[in-house]
């Protein structure tokens, strides 16, 4: 059975964990969640985008 979920999605549920169960402060993931916008506006985006693809490639290659 294969199950098709947005990287958003999973990672918006880690963030809620992580400020429900693990004491994250809110504003702590607040400055991450900006930290990510402005990165995707610089010259690293490409470099992040081909490393989390390469990642979730070689996830989902492990359970085929």
């Amino acid at each position: 059975m294969t199950v098709s979920l947005p990287l958003v999605l999973v990672l918006g549920a880690v963030a809620w964990i992580a400020i429900k169960f693990m004491g994250v402060r809110l504003w702590i993931a607040v400055v991450i969640a900006l930290f990510g916008f402005w990165l995707a506006h610089t010259g690293l985006a490409p470099s992040v985008e081909s490393g989390t693809r390469s990642g979730v490639d070689s996830v989902n290659e492990q359970h085929d």
